[in-house]
């Protein structure tokens, strides 16, 4: 194991250099004592150096890029930092190249339709040169090229729903509550508290709701979409549920709403007046979340239902609407191996959803696995967790049945420290796409967000504007005005200069 990590130069890339250092596992490496690291930059030139020592000996590594002239010089140099870099190392020591090369970010597909929406990829007829795209994936990022590919065919798909939201938003609900906390959970929920403490929450978040409302029509604004998430909404009480879901629906639903789904995740918490009530309300998309169909891995990560509960919930919802229903399993899970994830699928596409999201199990900083992990006394291998290798044959196995039953990936993300180094693929049937889930990740929409931990992002021209607010729900219910300010603030920024969903030209003279 390497004893010291340095970075050296006049310019910061720790930030970078770590992206590459943590996804090649560099500080487990055998073979070498100090690794030093120095930049430079002549002119749009970036020059990577390395000195490695190994048993008082001193090595000296060097490699050279260009910057695209077309490409922001400075995310270019970040690029090329992180590709000299990443080819200094697995060209020089034991490393295994990972399936995204120096592609580190949550919203990969981004780059892709950035890259449309300047004219790059696109013949003089209007035709997407689909092959050219993933040639420059792979060379800029040193991404496989099947993933290249899976990039570029879910980046292509997303742009007619991207362009159906333009001059529309999106609304996220919080509801920060579940029945218990999953192993791998890092989301800002809490278990389920007494009547009196629901009722505080509905009081804040119909005022929140009011707020958002009113901004709403107030900028002429147009809802084309309303995520109701958390948490796991319908861990809420019944009479709760359908208070909540009553004033979601009068607060937020109109004739632009397309896409009106409830999150309700844990199959323990669906019942037939949560789904009579998701009826009335207009709810067109929802989820049961098995995560995985073995009982003795649903006990293990601390989900409190069985694998009947999960196909009880299932043919309920399919029997009482014809809302589209998604499920989502989770590759990686402790003590599961390939053929525990090809039987789990299996019973999954025997129920016929129109949605299977996979996730791969990410260690998340916050959640209960993370947190034993940091114990000293805990060890990764105690949790018989799959490798990296494994988790690639699941995902790769996912892609190979699903396409086989006609299902397409239509979005996806990345995020840090996920087993195999991988993604997280919703895959459809077709005309079954997820907008919000499409919208969210794309950040060329509007989406407002209200309950307790709800983001609200703008996009404005280049950036994105945010307000968050709190993951503690005391916090959000006794600082309610303060974080609604803080999203008027915001919306203020970007639609002051706009009336009836019409921007104001002279706002930008």
């Amino acid at each position: 194991m390497i004893k010291k990590i340095r970075l050296r130069g006049e310019y910061d890339f720790d930030k970078v250099a770590g992206e590459v250092l943590r996804s090649l596992k560099v500080e487990m490496a055998t073979g070498f004592d100090e690794l030093e690291i120095f930049n430079e930059i002549i002119g749009r030139r970036v020059i990577t150096h390395l000195k490695v020592t190994s048993c008082g000996n001193e090595f000296f590594f060097k490699k050279s890029s260009v910057a695209r002239a077309e490409e922001r010089f400075g995310a270019e140099v970040n690029r090329l930092v992180k590709k000299n870099l990443y080819l200094l190392l697995i060209s020089n020591f034991a490393l295994d190249e990972v399936p995204y090369g120096i592609m580190h970010g949550v919203r990969p597909t981004k780059i892709i339709q950035r890259w449309l929406s300047e004219g790059y990829g696109v013949t003089s007829q209007g035709v997407i040169d689909r092959d050219r795209i993933t040639r420059r994936i792979c060379s800029d990022f040193l991404t496989e090229r099947g993933k290249a590919q899976l990039l570029t065919e879910v980046a292509i798909r997303q742009l007619p729903i991207i362009k159906s939201g333009a001059g529309k938003i999106g609304v996220y609900v919080g509801i920060p509550f579940c029945k218990t906390r999953c192993l791998y959970c890092s989301f800002p929920s809490q278990a389920l508290p007494a009547d009196k403490v629901i009722a505080e929450f509905m009081t804040a978040l119909n005022c929140d709701m009011a707020a958002a409302t009113e901004a709403i029509n107030r900028y002429g604004l147009k809802v084309q979409t309303i995520y109701v998430g958390g948490g796991t909404p319908t861990a809420l009480p019944e009479n709760f549920f359908a208070e909540m879901l009553a004033a979601v629906y009068e607060n937020f639903h109109g004739a632009n709403v397309e896409e009106f789904t409830v999150e309700c995740g844990r199959p323990d918490t669906i019942s037939a007046e949560k789904i009579s009530v998701m009826k009335k309300f207009a709810v067109t998309r929802v989820s049961v979340n098995p995560q995985t169909m073995h009982q003795k891995t649903l006990d293990i990560i601390g989900r409190k239902h069985t694998v009947a509960d999960v196909e009880r919930a299932f043919k309920e919802l399919r029997a009482a609407g014809a809302w589209q229903i998604n499920m989502d399993l989770i590759i990686g899970l402790p003590g599961e191996r390939l053929a525990d994830f090809k039987a789990t699928l299996e019973k999954i596409l025997e129920l016929k959803p129109d949605d299977v999201t996979i996730h791969s199990l990410a260690i998340k900083r916050g959640s209960k696995l993370q947190t034993r992990l940091a114990d000293e006394l805990n060890r990764l291998e105690d949790f018989n967790l799959p490798d990296d290798e494994e988790v690639r044959a699941m995902a790769d196995y996912a892609g190979e049945v699903l396409r086989g039953e006609n299902f397409s990936p239509y979005y996806l993300y990345r995020q840090g420290y996920m087993s195999g180094q991988i993604e997280n693929v919703g895959w459809c049937k077709r005309g079954a796409e997820g907008i919000y889930n499409v919208q969210i990740m794309s950040e060329r929409q509007t989406i407002l967000g209200v309950g307790a931990a709800a983001s609200t992002k703008i996009p404005d021209k280049w950036q994105i504007r945010t307000a968050f607010n709190a993951k503690d729900l005391k916090t959000y219910i006794k600082d309610l005005e303060r974080y609604i300010a803080k999203r008027e603030a915001v919306m203020a920024q970007v639609y002051g200069g706009v009336k009836n969903g019409i921007r104001d030209a002279r706002r930008d003279d």
